[in-house]
């Protein structure tokens, strides 16, 4: 197998890539499924098809793998109609794993071109008429891509859905995946620490992020969000996305953040906080003393083996007990090729927690006066629960 290309950014190592195959092609034969079909179209919930290709899905342009049980990959992307061409088997440096490569230019905005995607996938399925073939990551999967696949030439095969099988190995993170995860989580450490030094009257808030953004960049990011807001202390300020990011920052506001970005690798963690341009009012105080056990209530359950429903409604219950409002969106979940990865701990969640797996928790909460939270991730070990970040635990206050 070749090695990786030196044009990658910190690529994952062959060795990785094999594990990772090998592991999946094993829990294929168990159940009997011939070859799997992933597609994503950005790489902040593109996971998959980045697990298989250490290659990420970007821009809003399909990304297509499959990957058969006994022979190499297939990929189908951006690029001149009817390229298809054969690797050799030791790949090519940047798709290894790869026999195929094929490209179509097929756009989601031209909904005239939504079958040419699928159509490839049927030629390098072509062998597959009456197999099995397990669909991973359903809900990023193109609707007029599988449509096309269960009518067309494939209407014989038997699809099922084998994201949970993909999920349960997905989900255990590999010593270097681990290392990886623990450099992104310092690179967020800096980010955060860079964009606190440049906050100052007259910035807006996005000047501010972007400051957060450059830093991450200088160490190997490649994508991310970086959501902030600013407003007096007395008031909610709600991170936002860019576009509503245009407020000019005064003296004595208050400024949150949330760096939400990958690092080497194509790993992502996040890390939350809110600083002062001067001092926190004690209801603020209170309120982030009170996110932090919040926090320390829910982590002291993520223990191998224990069921993401009881710890969501144990939560819930410890919030009510408290009289803070329930949960009801996401405030822990797993973190690694995706932004939001499982498990997530929610009512609805079928995998359990395990160890080596990384997990951002965030006990968020909005009153009239205050906006209160903290985001960082933790390794689940063994033997108890590890903070990845090293972002002091507090407001920042900076005057």
């Amino acid at each position: 197998m070749s090695e990786s290309n030196e044009r990658l950014n910190t690529p994952i190592s062959t060795a990785e890539l094999e594990r990772r195959w090998h592991l999946v092609r094993r829990a294929m034969e168990d159940r009997k499924i011939d070859a799997l079909v992933m597609q994503a179209n950005n790489d902040f919930m593109g996971g998959y098809v980045k697990y298989f290709t250490d290659l990420p899905a970007t821009n809003g342009y399909a990304f297509t793998v499959v990957f058969p049980r006994d022979e190499g990959m297939s990929v189908i992307g951006q690029g001149p109609l009817g390229m298809d061409r054969k690797l050799p088997p030791e790949g090519d440096g940047v798709r290894r794993g790869v026999a195929r490569m094929m490209t179509v230019p097929a756009y989601s905005s031209a909904p005239f071109t939504r079958d040419y995607d699928a159509e490839l996938a049927e030629k390098s399925l072509e062998r597959y008429g009456g197999a099995t073939i397990g669909l991973v990551g359903t809900g990023a999967l193109n609707h007029a891509f599988v449509e096309r696949l269960k009518s067309g030439r494939l209407s014989n095969a038997r699809f099922v859905e084998a994201s949970d099988m993909v999920d349960e190995i997905k989900a255990v993170k590999s010593a270097e995946e681990l290392a990886l995860l623990r450099r992104t989580a310092a690179m967020q450490d800096k980010c955060m620490e860079a964009a606190f030094a440049a906050v100052k009257p007259g910035l807006t808030d996005l000047q501010v992020a972007a400051v957060a953004e450059k830093v991450g960049h200088d160490y190997g990011s490649e994508q991310g969000l970086f959501m902030a807001a600013s407003g007096p202390v007395g008031t909610a300020a709600v991170m936002a996305n860019r576009h509503t990011q245009g407020r000019v920052i005064r003296d004595g506001d208050q400024f949150t953040l949330l760096v939400e970005s990958n690092g080497p690798g194509g790993f992502y963690c996040e890390l939350g906080r809110t600083c002062v341009l001067g001092k926190a009012s004690q209801e603020m105080k209170d309120e982030f003393a009170f996110v932090l056990e919040a926090r320390k209530f829910t982590m002291s359950m993520m223990k191998p083996g224990a069921r993401c429903k009881d710890i969501w409604d144990a939560y819930n219950d410890f919030l009510r007990r408290n009289k803070r409002p329930e949960e009801k969106r996401l405030h822990c979940h797993g973190q690694g090729y995706d932004m939001v990865e499982r498990p997530l701990v929610r009512f609805d969640e079928t995998l359990p927690v395990g160890a080596d797996m990384v997990f951002s928790c965030h006990p968020t909460w909005v009153t009239e006066r205050t906006y209160s939270w903290a985001c960082d991730d933790f390794l689940i070990g063994r033997d108890g629960v590890q903070r990845l970040h090293q972002f002091p635990e507090t407001i920042v206050e900076l005057g």
